[in-house]
């Protein structure tokens, strides 16, 4: 309580972390707005429906199921009573360009098999790197994933950093992988894993290594109805203990004063009073929010991946693929060289195919195929993406699925192409970067902006742009930790 009466907290954004921590704030008796600048809840994790289709538009899959379930139970409720997981398995197939086919993901067995097939020696290598993972992720939960940013490390950390192998821990995350693996195959596939934050894997550190150990260690869950139903299920949960959630209500500012937080003002004049502002956003955009420059204050060279996306509809069944297949390029060095060092999309692009019909057949018509498909790309100005760059683009991703015998979709019933361009537009994320900034080297990696602001009182940060990170998982935890913070600081 602050004066007598509740206090009252607005969250900018609308997405996975905004409806999070306003759930877990509400539940603790806060008075909580969360103003979403779209017409619709989610962020990145979002829907598109098409003549009978159902597209979740941002993340594909869950990992660390124990942290969704760790959200629903800190507010009395279990996620089984919500939400349906299932798990999927295998977790994915790999398609080289000289017609190499494997699938990963699903019982250790089958997967040590495929090894052996692959390369002998690498049976060894993946168990050293497996424990390398297992290490990286105890300190990661003792200390980075616990904690807010600048926390001193306690007991639980300093033990977990004295079990840490450091000869691989602190180096590049390409280099541990080659020190691990001898195939060729298997080398291009760990090194896909620091995409998953947007990253390269010739930049990024080998503390990332943590990211193939989760997917080992927790395995890969799509949730029953799409991944939206987790919005959708926060959302009600949320509007049960008094949330109010406002569409398409854009801050344009927020009110500072003597030093702390006073509100936000919205487009079209309206202010809403607040003791506590959260920004469920890029954190780059806060100082103009707070009366700086417009736009971003990331720079471009830090800008982490975005993406080109095909949501695609087929009025037929797509046989012999899976839920998740990845179509790698032939050079991967150069397919990055092209994306960070040069900022265009690659000549030859990885792709990745998300057909989650294959497990959950009501996302489309009886008969028929919802298909995601991706490929990274640089992000850039929307005006990079015009009609031509855009068809040009389609042809290559296009022509990988071919080269790797996906069947051909030029009869799609439904097709709708996002590029860079329209992820900065439908999310304000600067250039489209769908993880904000990018984790080379280890500043960028693990010295994420923080979750409460230094200078301003009452202002306070949650989501993947700012710690601990992108994810979903991370996302949950970056709530977490934001709202103990809140509670810490702002109630009495």
């Amino acid at each position: 309580m602050r004066g007598g009466r509740r206090q009252r907290a607005v969250i900018i954004g609308g997405g996975l972390g905004g409806l999070a921590l306003a759930l877990r704030l509400a539940a603790r008796g806060m008075a909580v707005t969360v103003c979403e600048r779209s017409g619709r809840l989610g962020g990145k994790m979002n829907r598109l429906e098409r003549d009978g289709f159902s597209f979740d538009t941002g993340p594909s899959l869950i990992t660390m199921p124990h942290v969704f379930e760790g959200l629903f139970a800190s507010v009395g409720e279990t996620l089984s009573d919500h939400l349906e997981l299932m798990p999927v398995r295998p977790l994915a197939e790999y398609v080289y360009p000289d017609g190499t086919r494997f699938a990963h993901g699903g019982a250790l067995p089958d997967w040590i098999d495929t090894l052996r097939r692959l390369e002998p020696r690498d049976v060894d290598g993946f168990f050293r790197y497996v424990r390398l993972g297992a290490r990286m992720f105890a300190l990661s939960e003792s200390t980075f994933l616990r904690r807010p940013l600048g926390a001193p490390p306690d007991r639980a950390a300093l033990a977990a950093m004295a079990r840490m192998p450091w000869r691989h821990a602190w180096g590049n995350y390409a280099r541990a992988v080659g020190a691990h693996f001898k195939s060729p195959y298997l080398v291009q596939l760990y090194n896909r894993y620091p995409t998953y934050v947007g990253s390269s894997p010739y930049e990024a550190p080998a503390m990332l290594a943590v990211i193939p150990y989760l997917e080992y260690a927790f395995g890969g869950w799509h949730v029953s109805g799409g991944l939206y139903r987790i919005v959708e299920a926060l959302t009600a949960l949320g509007a049960a203990r008094g949330v109010t959630f406002r569409t398409d209500a854009e801050v344009t500012r927020i009110r500072v004063a003597n030093g702390r937080v006073a509100g936000v003002g919205l487009a079209g004049g309206e202010e809403l009073d607040a003791d506590v502002c959260v920004m469920n956003g890029d954190p780059s955009m806060a100082p103009a929010l707070l009366g700086g420059a417009a736009g971003s204050t990331l720079r471009p060279r830090d800008r982490s991946l975005s993406g080109l996306v095909f949501l695609v509809g087929l009025n037929r069944r797509v046989e012999g693929w899976g839920h998740h297949t990845v179509f790698f390029s032939e050079d991967y060095p150069r397919e990055f060289g092209s994306l960070f060092r040069e900022r265009r999309f690659p000549e030859d692009p990885t792709v990745y195919v998300n057909m989650p019909t294959r497990s959950d057949p009501r996302l489309a018509p009886p008969g028929c195929e919802t298909l995601f498909i991706m490929a990274n790309a640089p992000p850039d100005a929307e005006e990079a993406w015009d009609a031509a760059a855009t068809a040009k683009a389609r042809e290559q991703v296009f022509a990988r699925l071919r080269a790797g015998g996906f069947p051909d979709l030029d009869d799609a019933a439904v097709e709708e192409v996002w590029t860079p361009g329209d992820f900065a537009e439908r999310y304000a994320m600067p250039g489209g970067a769908i993880y904000g900034a990018h984790s080379h080297g280890w500043r960028r990696a693990f010295f994420r902006p923080p979750n409460k602001d230094r200078r301003v009182e009452g202002l306070y940060y949650t989501g993947g742009g700012s710690h601990p990170g992108g994810g979903t998982p991370t996302v949950l935890i970056s709530a977490r930790i934001t709202s103990e913070l809140i509670l810490r600081h702002e109630t009495s």
